[in-house]
């Protein structure tokens, strides 16, 4: 790529950047803690589904150290509904390490930011370019389709090669001036405009650089491998009740979910489990409907039973996927690190 082509691209889409950016409010900080866990909620998630989730976190842990002296229980009960909850066990170990390692200082390059746990290539290129103004690149989806049809890349860019491509790419185009800024105008071009299916061209502030719209190509580009469909798993789960208590169980922390508190429930289609599960007698279960939550490579279909508990189970639970069980008010549920499947369920039984 020649210098003035990048020259040009890069006063473009800073020009552009600097007048149509969203006002977002982890564009409003450079604080290194901010800009990494707005940086971690955004992985796979929507803008508009992180703000409020955003602002939670930070009123209840404004500081690295805040966040590292949380209890994982604290920490997962505001993750709850946002789902892919594992980012959220990585951040609560990330900010510890960062308290307890570094001094509570972060590292102000990628390279130091990839000794923190849970931070990959990505994020130490966004948080070391948005906090600490360091020419770090950075490749994320919206970045990879830009790259991909600004110079027409027909390599899978999910593949070994396509990657490597792109990344170079971004490390030649990062601007030493202001890669913050640079970085953010590539994300936000590929957000609003240089979208995944019919990308407005016209509003492209790079479109007479983009060699995919000048082959036609700008609709079959990037070139992306086929996602496997989620596998079908069966489940059963039960939301046993005592009074107005309803019986929850915390999953262990090396599971799917983990650390989340949920209906008991265990994979299969036999009812029969769930009476040691819940401490209840299988002659009180009696089905209710099901539910059905979809993840990246699991689509969970649930069979949900209700039933009331004679007793209060004990607390300790030896079990495959529990460690822990506890009745609790439908009013204190917030308080409980609960996924959306839970929810679900919970609703299928009309326990709010």
């Amino acid at each position: 790529m020649g210098r003035p082509r990048a020259t040009r691209l890069r006063r473009a889409l800073l020009d552009w950047y600097a007048e149509n950016k969203r006002d977002l409010p982890w564009r409003r900080t450079h604080d290194p803690y901010a800009v990494w866990l707005s940086e971690v909620m955004l992985q796979q998630t929507r803008v508009d589904t992180v703000v409020p989730y955003y602002a939670r976190f930070l009123r209840a842990f404004p500081t690295v150290h805040a966040l590292a002296e949380a209890t994982e229980g604290d920490v997962l009960a505001l993750w709850s509904g946002l789902g892919y909850y594992r980012r959220a066990r990585l951040l609560h170990e990330g900010a510890r390490h960062v308290a307890r390692v570094c001094g509570g200082a972060f590292p102000a390059d990628a390279a130091g930011l990839r000794t923190i746990p849970g931070i990959g290539p990505y994020t130490a290129g966004a948080v070391a370019s948005i906090a600490f103004g360091k020419p770090a690149p950075l490749v994320d989806g919206n970045v990879a389709r830009v790259l991909a049809r600004l110079f027409a890349i027909e390599d899978d860019v999910r593949g070994a090669a396509g990657l490597a491509r792109v990344w170079a790419l971004a490390g030649e185009l990062v601007d030493e001036g202001a890669p913050g800024e640079w970085n953010q105008a590539l994300m936000e071009l590929g957000a609003m405009v240089c979208t995944p299916r019919a990308p407005r061209c016209s509003a492209c502030p790079a479109h007479t650089s983009c060699d995919a719209r000048a082959k036609g190509l700008q609709g079959s580009l990037p070139i992306l491998r086929a996602k496997a469909r989620p596998k079908a798993e069966a489940r059963v789960a039960v939301v046993a009740t005592r009074g107005d208590l309803v019986l929850l169980a915390r999953r262990k922390s090396s599971l799917r979910f983990g650390g989340m508190w949920e209906p008991p429930g265990a994979e299969g289609t036999d009812p029969g489990v769930l009476g040691d599960l819940a401490g209840v007698s299988l002659a009180r279960l009696r089905e209710i409907g099901s539910v059905v939550h979809v993840l990246s490579h699991r689509r969970l279909e649930v069979m949900v039973y209700a039933a009331h508990l004679a007793r209060a189970p004990r607390p300790a639970i030896d079990a495959a996927e529990y460690d822990l069980r506890a009745l609790v008010r439908p009013s204190e549920l917030g308080a409980h690190g609960l996924s959306t499947l839970a929810r679900k369920i919970l609703a299928r039984a009309n326990v709010a």
